[in-house]
């Protein structure tokens, strides 16, 4: 094959189907020996000879729109990238987070992070590419979430990377690559533009990943996906995605920055679009979300509670669905100044109350979000990070996980300075504080429940790592108090 796409180790597992466990990529690497971390954590996905049985999402639609335009093209593992890099000309390349400087990553790991070791994301990346100029002189193109990360000269001469492509590729990237099978030496970054219609994937995606829409609209200032216009997908579309992963993963993962908005008028919810997108997709297989609004739950608790019953939560099997969301800041100032639009149709004044309201109605419901907040905003004061540690005890009788996460200068905030663990003060660490508490009061029910179905060594494993984990996390808190007492 004449074009090779394939993705860092991290990115390349199906995590026994517990698609959450890919965050643990953004952890230090030295938190699990590597072995051990990578056999039964992250398993290596399987191959035959149409390639990985599965891959990224982001992956597949590079993969979709080469094969629409009549390129041959095949994905790999990273295990098995050597054999097929040898011969190809292009090598396509999805990273979410090639250098750790993500928000995740950047919290926990790396020079920003509470532990200063390298992730296992970038250690993987740059592992990758190692391989890769050991065997192949193929033109590496990487894309990906992560791009942004390398969007600079000097970042890609060191790592030897030829082109780079920030956002949606599937119209750039692929004449790029027609570009370099035609001989043309193309180098540089690329931005790519917005595409209308999504390519429908060809297989399977990891943690079974259909997107439904793509873009937001809510505009909120440190996020890229917001910043661009909703799009919605055509049910058949879908459906056709949902039946590939249900031959591979037995599941699907209906992906949206707000699932609930998926065909909707502005912010208005359409009801009937929906509840058909869930009570179709069901019919197929296991039908799970990826993220939620949560002023869209307050607005809707009618379709949240019909979406329940479609899927039929709770069950034995199935006793909560789980979904990402962002509570970011209890601070109305810095809602004003940088996410108005996250919480309409409610008033900045009321984000407090409107959290607190959606996370009954997802307790009423059997829905457990996982959500974050942001450390280090640019304008934030003590005040408006206590606003948040008030919230956050509000919540603490709710099933969920809430994540503290330092600001990372993305979107409209590029040109703004990253937060870091130097940066902590007294009032982040009492949120800090707060928000370890209540993780701790619930991740042992929730894991349990999670990976019920997952194989008894790794699981485990995982809940020997958790209940360590917990134990070593109040230890390096308490260590850290004291050297800045």
């Amino acid at each position: 094959m004449e074009i090779v796409l394939t993705a860092e180790r991290t990115l390349m597992s199906n995590y026994h189907g517990a698609l959450f466990l890919g965050f643990m990529g953004c952890a230090p690497k030295n938190l699990i020996p590597m072995p051990i971390f990578f056999r039964f954590l992250f398993p290596p996905v399987g191959m035959d000879k149409k390639g990985a049985l599965v891959a990224p999402n982001g992956t597949r639609k590079i993969e979709a729109a080469l094969i629409e335009r009549g390129f041959e093209t095949i994905v790999v593992p990273p295990e098995k990238i050597e054999k097929f890099a040898k011969k190809a000309k292009a090598v396509g390349i999805t990273t979410n987070d090639p250098l750790g400087l993500g928000p995740a990553s950047s919290t926990f790991s790396g020079k920003y992070g509470l532990v200063k070791e390298e992730s296992y994301s970038a250690f993987c990346f740059k592992e990758l590419l190692e391989k890769l100029k050991k065997v192949s002189e193929a033109k590496l193109v990487v894309g990906g979430a992560g791009a942004w990360q390398l969007a600079d000269e000097k970042t890609m001469q060191e790592l030897e990377i030829d082109v780079v492509v920030v956002g949606e590729g599937e119209r750039t990237a692929v004449e790029i690559f027609e570009k370099i099978l035609k001989g043309e030496d193309v180098r540089g970054v690329f931005y790519g533009d917005l595409v209308e219609r999504i390519p429908v994937n060809r297989r399977a995606t990891v943690g079974g990943i259909v997107e439904i829409a793509r873009g937001c609209g809510r505009g909120c200032r440190f996020c890229q996906p917001t910043l661009q216009r909703l799009r919605s997908r055509p049910l058949e579309d879908i459906i056709e995605e949902v039946k590939v992963n249900a031959e591979v993963n037995r599941f699907a993962t209906l992906h949206a920055e707000d699932v609930l908005r998926y065909k909707a008028k502005g912010l208005e919810v359409n009801k009937e679009e929906v509840l058909r997108l869930f009570s179709e997709t069901s019919k197929i297989c296991k039908v799970g979300i990826s993220h939620f609004s949560l002023a869209t739950v307050a607005k809707n608790e009618e379709v949240v509670s019909e979406i329940s019953s479609i899927l039929g939560i709770p069950s034995k099997d199935r006793p909560w669905l789980a979904g990402q969301t962002g509570i970011e800041t209890a601070s109305p100032s810095l809602i004003r100044e940088h996410m108005p639009g996250k919480v309409l149709p409610f008033r900045a004044e009321e984000w407090s109350d409107v959290v607190e309201m959606s996370f009954g109605i997802c307790a009423d419901n059997h829905w457990v979000p996982c959500a974050t907040l942001i450390l280090g905003l640019p304008g934030e004061r003590e005040e408006d990070v206590l606003k948040t540690v008030e919230l956050v005890e509000r919540l603490k009788n709710y099933k969920s996980l809430i994540v503290p996460l330092f600001f990372v200068p993305v979107g409209k905030m590029r040109t703004e300075k990253p937060f870091s663990s130097e940066d902590l003060k007294s009032y982040h660490w009492e949120l800090l504080i707060t928000c370890w508490k209540h993780d701790v009061r619930w991740i042992r029910v929730l894991a349990n429940e999670y990976l019920a179905k997952m194989p008894i060594v790794s699981r485990f494993l995982l809940q020997k790592f958790i209940g360590w984990a917990i134990k070593e996390g109040e230890k390096r808190i308490e260590k850290m108090l004291k050297v800045r007492a």
